[in-house]
């Protein structure tokens, strides 16, 4: 029987946002590539440390079981093969079943995310994201210099989400910024009962929606909308997630205050905003990713 990646999530993610590969990133950044190998290699049995989106795959991860192979792990990496048994090793170590990787030795690896039909791709190389993103897959960059994550909540997958260019689309963003707030909160309110096109993330949301559903009893997934919009503008972000015949656990209306208190609060697993004011200020409280998407973020 073919082996298939149907009806199970699937994140592709790079070594970087697994595992804390600083170290050695530098070294290949200054462009000996040949050391970095040599180093990959002299640390083979020692396993990295987790990185920044560890806790989100661990607990993904966590889904699994005898009965059903709910998540599927694919390490995508601009690596090249050598320094990939480390991430295989450390994967092993730190008691992730990792099982499959692309390793492409310096040369983008977003095309790959189109036979995978990735639901997530999570990588700290800024252009890798925007590609993927540009190609249509959910995508983000993960800073590095981001806080881990807490370990409250061992049995609870908790994500959060921006609205505006990332669950939905920029189209009221646009808005707001050619035009302010009044016009901003005036064109939400008259359209209110219309649901807003979907943004980037949208699979994802429905993904998990499905793996929630399916899932097992020793896991769950909590999200949350932590968006700058406020009263009026809220109701239509709700009516958009009810017409989608999705549901968040938690929605916070911030009206334009700093999202990284309220982040801290809820701890989650991950943080996904396309605003770099935003997501800077978020990653100093729980770990996060900048999802290059919409109008904060034009075309180079």
């Amino acid at each position: 029987m073919a082996v298939s990646l149907d009806n199970k999530l699937v994140v592709a993610i790079s070594s970087r946002a697994l595992f804390n590969f600083e170290e050695e990133n530098a070294l290949f950044d200054s462009g000996d590539a040949q050391s970095y190998m040599k180093l990959q290699l002299e640390r083979l049995d020692v396993p990295a440390r987790p990185g920044i989106a560890f806790s989100l795959i661990k607990k993904l991860l966590a889904f699994n079981d005898t009965a059903a192979q709910r998540v599927e792990v694919v390490i995508l990496s601009r690596n090249d093969p050598v320094s990939g048994m480390r991430i295989f090793r450390s994967g092993h170590a730190n008691e992730l079943k990792l099982e499959r990787g692309v390793f492409t030795q310096g040369r983008s690896p977003f095309r790959y995310l189109r036979p995978l039909r990735a639901h997530l791709f999570l990588s700290a190389n800024a252009e890798d994201v925007r590609e993927a993103l540009a190609a249509g897959f959910p995508a983000a960059r993960v800073l590095t210099e981001s806080v881990l994550a807490g370990g409250n909540y061992p049995d609870e997958v908790r994500i959060a989400f921006d609205g505006d260019a990332v669950l939905f689309s920029d189209e009221a963003e646009r808005v707001f910024q050619s035009q302010g707030l009044d016009a901003f909160q005036r064109h939400e309110s008259s359209k209110a009962a219309q649901p807003l096109p979907e943004g980037p993330f949208k699979p994802l949301l429905a993904a998990l929606h499905r793996l929630q559903q399916a899932g097992t009893p020793a896991m769950r997934i909590r999200t949350a909308l932590v968006t700058a919009r406020s009263a009026p503008a809220h109701e239509r972000a709700i009516r958009t997630l009810m017409n989608w015949d999705i549901r968040v656990d938690e929605a916070m209306f911030l009206g334009g205050l700093p999202k990284g208190e309220f982040l801290r609060e809820f701890e989650p697993d991950f943080f996904f905003d396309d605003q770099t004011g935003h997501v800077d200020h978020a990653a100093r409280h729980v770990p996060s990713g900048h999802v290059a998407h919409g109008i904060s973020n034009p075309k180079r």
